[in-house]
């Protein structure tokens, strides 16, 4: 196997409600000496393509559609003529960033993209944005995350959780299937790996997340979103 993984670290201000943020990105090169997939090109094109030097960039995946996670995809696409790709349930937020544009590929859970030797897969994530999904490779033994599970737990926007029903679903049904060693590498922080977080999966479901963890004689305890933790079926409904 000739495949391998990269990472490029840039920095910048994000702006939620007003308020700003300064915020590390993670952007991840999946390939080998000869071609690459770049997944969540973060706002600094120039130092991603640095990075990826004289590689034939394939195409440009973003695992959700919120700025600083999409900033520098139009560039990077456009040195090779590359595609970009996306979850069609994040077209509004990608038109923040780029008004007079889409991307070319509508992403779909279980598609599939090939770089190197290796196969990347879409698992559908929604929750930190209704089109967020995760990338795995089994060969590698990686799923990229993107802002759904980071190493301290689920991502948040701006210190909240938009939808953290939905969030949890998805980490326990989707991700906390994957085999306990498989690395977590998110769109911000270090990597985890999926058996180090699973363990505190039973008290996020409790309300540790939110400050409202239930007595342990009781099932009370709301979310933010006001779903009872006790009550959360992990099973995704369609939309």
């Amino acid at each position: 196997m000739t495949a391998r993984i990269e990472r490029v670290v840039t920095e910048g201000v994000v702006t939620v409600d007003g308020s700003e943020y300064k915020v590390e990105n993670n952007t991840w090169i999946v390939g080998d000496d000869e071609e690459v997939i770049v997944i969540d090109p973060a706002r600094d094109a120039e130092t991603i393509l640095e990075n990826v030097g004289e590689r034939e960039v394939l195409a440009v995946i973003c695992t959700h559609g919120l700025p600083d996670h999409v900033g520098g995809a139009i560039e990077v696409a456009a040195r090779d003529e590359a595609v970009v790709a996306l979850n069609r349930k994040d077209r509004r937020l990608w038109r923040e960033t780029w008004e007079e544009t889409y991307p070319d590929i509508d992403m779909e859970d279980e598609g599939v993209f090939g770089v190197a030797d290796v196969e990347i897969e879409v698992i559908a994530t929604p929750g930190i944005t209704q089109g967020g999904v995760s990338l795995y490779v089994e060969a590698l033994g990686v799923v990229f995350t993107g802002k759904t599970l980071l190493a301290d737990g689920p991502g948040k926007i701006g210190g909240e959780y938009p939808a953290l029903a939905d969030q949890l679903t998805a980490i326990g049904e989707r991700l906390f299937t994957l085999p306990g060693d498989t690395r977590v590498l998110p769109a911000h922080g270090e990597e985890t790996t999926i058996a180090e977080q699973e363990q505190h999966f039973d008290d996020w479901l409790a309300g540790s997340l939110t400050g409202d963890r239930a007595p342990e004689d009781t099932t009370e305890g709301l979310l933010t979103d006001g779903t009872k933790a006790s009550g959360i079926k992990l099973k995704l409904d369609d939309e």
